[in-house]
């Protein structure tokens, strides 16, 4: 089965360094295939065959996963990890507006052991902008209509004080294509 993972706030301004060749080296060496990174920012995508442990195969990848950066890494990393399947049926259920004329696009792909409600709960009760959001399965779409506007916008006035805030981990619009772009399609 083909994984995307998404590792949350590694190589930002100069801190948390992750270096993408080390990690694909990490990862197969705990015996995933396929290995393979896109761009410097923790988006790794790779095959587990189905396992034969005590949890669901998705359960003992992501747990596989979480250990490998703890022993690894001396600060934390945050862990969205979706199968290449969820992954692209939750493209495949985007509104229009997703895919039509925006300015800016943006996912907040949930990490695990985050309460989605309380993310819902939290971005329903602000007041949007020029903006529009949809809460999918593994992730919240946010699109905002007029760079002009940003400014304004719940997104930009609002995400970063909010305490789940640290428990996303954001991709771009176009970083999400690409992404999907590199699922295998057999």
């Amino acid at each position: 089965m083909e994984y995307v993972a998404l590792l949350r706030g590694i190589n930002v301004g100069g801190t948390n360094k992750v270096v993408m060749s080390e990690l694909r080296e990490q990862i197969a060496s705990e015996g995933f295939t396929n290995v393979r990174t896109y761009i410097n920012s923790g988006n790794l995508l790779f095959e587990a065959e189905a396992g034969a442990g005590p949890n669901t195969p998705h359960e003992d990848v992501a747990r596989t996963v979480e250990d490998l950066l703890a022993r690894r890494y001396d600060f934390p990393i945050r862990l969205a990890l979706l199968t290449a399947q969820d992954y692209v049926a939750e493209l495949r259920n985007l509104p229009d507006w997703w895919h039509g004329e925006v300015s800016r696009r943006d996912a907040l792909f949930y990490t695990r052991g985050l309460d989605r409600d309380h993310v819902r709960e939290r971005i329903e009760a602000m007041e949007l902008g020029d903006e529009a959001v949809h809460f999918g399965q593994h992730a919240v779409f946010w699109a905002k209509f007029d760079e002009k506007t940003f400014l304004k916008t719940a997104y930009h006035k609002r995400l970063l004080r909010e305490d789940f805030y640290r428990q996303v981990t954001i991709r771009s619009g176009s970083t999400v294509g690409k992404i999907a772009a590199m699922l295998s399609r057999g």
